[in-house]
């Protein structure tokens, strides 16, 4: 029932956010709507830093498209290939498990967008400024970095490469995954993988949030999709590496572009704040 069609998969994602910021928080998941309200209201910042995250989002989803119209040929499974042999298949030999293939395909399918979009909820509960910033800052420049990679670094998922004799166990579960998720996601979108940066960077962000409860569902999330790259069949060790590498810089980079951002407002209101008493 989970996935019989791509609108579905969208409603049940709406659920679990709503259910992850109850979670995260402990407040009303309604009321991030008002926050990111007040948010919008109190600083053109944030409208612009939110405009630029939907925005390479948007890119990424046209990103097929563009790669058609660029007729570009490459191909680099081989070489990854080469670099180390069986080793998804060797995960799938020996975890492959008919009971937890759903638990994995589960996470796989809703728990990276619906973490991403819950952490932005639990942030503004937690009227965690730092944190609701540099969530957007992460997201815009993974993309940023991916996309050129999906477009001239392609890598083929290893199911696909005959050589790896590796199973695509997506379908086991989903069967229309290529009817109804491809067109998301391309087959030669691999390196870096981006299941493995956005869920280990919400992580990394939820472990320097402060709230424990946000670590511990996001770490637990983060391990399971991880995990579940290679036991689906879908990407290389490489591409994990990648994608891990991909999650450390571009925290590093969006917490201190966070800060910066926030510094430049603290500093106008407390000059605005000194104007105000003198007078």
């Amino acid at each position: 029932m989970l996935y019989q069609s791509m609108n579905l998969v969208v409603v049940y994602t709406v659920a679990i956010v709503v259910i992850l910021i109850w979670l995260g928080s402990l407040r009303n998941p309604l009321l991030a709507l008002v926050e990111i309200g007040r948010e919008l209201l109190r600083s053109y910042k944030f409208t612009l830093v939110l405009v630029g995250m939907f925005s390479i989002l948007a890119l990424n989803k046209y990103e097929l498209q563009i790669e058609e119209r660029m007729h570009l040929n490459s191909d680099y499974t081989a070489f990854v290939f080469g670099l180390e042999g069986h080793f998804v298949r060797m995960v799938q030999e020996l975890f492959y498990t008919p009971w937890l293939t759903p638990i994995i395909v589960f996470f796989y399918i809703f728990m990276l967008q619906a973490v991403l979009a819950a952490s932005l909820g639990v942030y503004l509960l937690d009227k965690n400024r730092l944190m609701l910033y540099a969530t957007c800052y992460t997201v815009i420049i993974t993309y940023a970095v991916a996309i050129p990679f999906y477009l001239y670094f392609p890598v083929n998922e290893v199911w696909s490469y005959a050589p790896a004799g590796v199973r695509f166990v997506m379908l086991d579960i989903f069967p229309k995954f290529e009817q109804e998720y491809r067109p998301l996601s391309g087959l030669n979108n691999c390196f870096p993988s981006l299941h493995t940066a956005i869920s280990v960077s919400m992580a990394l962000l939820a472990y320097r949030s402060g709230n424990r409860r946000w670590k511990i569902i996001t770490t637990v999330s983060a391990v399971i999709i991880v995990f579940g790259i290679f036991y689906l069949g879908i990407h290389w060790l490489t591409d994990m590496i990648g994608g891990t590498i991909l999650a450390i810089v571009s925290v590093t980079a969006s917490v201190q572009l966070a800060k910066l951002t926030l510094r430049g407002g603290e500093e106008r209101l407390r000059v605005r704040s000194r104007v105000t008493n003198s007078r």
